[in-house]
């Protein structure tokens, strides 16, 4: 089945419930882990015929068990960095359906990516193997076809170099980068942007002390002299991201949905707050139904914002942690 073709869709709301099911019955057959979950939780695959009856896998799974529905075919394993302990995994079956997600994405939200020059700040993670942002950025750099776009390590005074003057020639350029060495750049290295987005990814633990992203935000924009800072929501155990253009507020491309969890119940949905739970049909052949340990909120046009997360999480419920 080409599942690639069907996923990478402007979906409706009834194409995506009616992909969402289709997706399910799949995982439900195929993934050993889901569907012994399922059986726990006394879920009957066959009576499953609405969106809202889908049970949601949670994250943690990924730390302790291969989370896949091909378990002999594998591209490649994704890994997180495990600053809070046991590290995820999340085995890929067809590394080209991660590929199409993150380039449909980004061109859904900000255009063609060749019109970009693209500048990763990313020390962190380009220090260990098996990152997915890695993965990612490497491919938007390559797909970019400008000379200029790369990874910067620490060479903080080149980067700044660069950047004034690429606003000199007034091309368009994308500075991604983890929070951490965002702040330690702008802070040596102030400088005026008007044609650069400046795209924070989050992580700050382990590095520096931590702060919450308004402060984070105050500090780049002011730095940097721009009004917006944007933010990248994605995680390991997705194959799919979600794109803020400024004040934490984030919207999905339309393979993918957000909704809330109630904190103290597992198993609730559409609540305005809680727990956030995330479709994405990209994760095709691991999961497309995950409960994460984040904690938001959910706007009426179905934006959201990121508001903190849940402390030693479990699917019985957790003690809440706002950063």
């Amino acid at each position: 089945m080409n599942w690639e073709t069907k996923i990478f869709q402007n979906h409706s709301n009834s194409s995506f419930e009616k992909l969402s099911l289709e997706i399910f019955q799949f995982q439900a057959k195929n993934n050993h882990i889901y569907k012994t979950y399922l059986r726990y939780l006394g879920v009957n695959p066959d009576e499953v015929k609405q969106i809202n009856q889908i049970p949601y896998l949670p994250i943690e799974f990924f730390k302790q068990e291969n989370v896949v529905c091909k378990p002999n075919n594998i591209d490649t394993v994704f890994t997180s960095s495990g600053t809070g302990g046991i590290q995820s995994k999340h085995i890929i079956h067809d590394i080209s359906i991660y590929e199409k997600s993150f380039t449909s994405g980004f061109e859904y939200f900000y255009g063609n990516i060749k019109d970009y020059t693209v500048l990763a700040l990313l020390p962190s993670y380009i220090e260990r193997s098996g990152s997915s942002l890695i993965y990612m950025c490497e491919k938007l750099i390559k797909h970019s076809g400008k000379k200029e776009s790369g990874f910067y390590l620490n060479d903080h005074k080149e980067l700044k170099d660069l950047l004034l003057e690429l606003e000199c020639q007034n091309q368009k350029t994308l500075l991604i980068g983890v929070s951490f060495a965002l702040i330690d750049f702008v802070e040596k290295h102030p400088v005026g942007l008007k044609n650069t987005i400046v795209m924070e990814t989050g992580g700050m633990k382990g590095r520096r002390e931590e702060m919450v992203r308004e402060e984070l935000h105050r500090i780049l924009s002011t730095c940097l002299n721009i009004s917006k800072i944007h933010s990248e929501y994605g995680m390991t155990e997705l194959l799919s991201q979600a794109y803020s253009k400024g004040d934490g507020v984030f919207q999905c491309p339309p393979w993918m949905r957000v909704s809330c969890r109630d904190a103290n119940d597992p198993l609730s949905n559409n609540k305005k707050s809680g727990g956030i739970n995330i479709i994405d049909l990209a994760n095709v052949y691991s999961c497309s139904f995950i409960a994460s340990q984040d904690l938001g909120k959910i706007n009426e046009n179905n934006t959201f914002e990121i508001l903190g997360r849940f402390d030693a999480s479990d699917i019985r419920g957790c003690n809440l942690m706002v950063v």
